[in-house]
């Protein structure tokens, strides 16, 4: 999945989150970490389970 990174409490984070098994806690603490920009003209990430 390609997805850039929604706002907490979001529809659209419950879809990712549902796609990495619960764990988009630990992705969110590594963009928050290394400067990711959110929203829809931030970053994108590619998400493999």
């Amino acid at each position: 999945m390609v997805t850039n990174f929604h706002q907490p409490q979001s529809t659209l984070l419950l879809l990712v989150s549902a796609f990495v098994n619960g764990d988009w806690k630990t992705i969110y603490r590594y963009a928050l970490a290394h400067g990711f920009r959110f929203l829809s003209y931030g970053d994108s990430s590619l998400l493999i389970p």
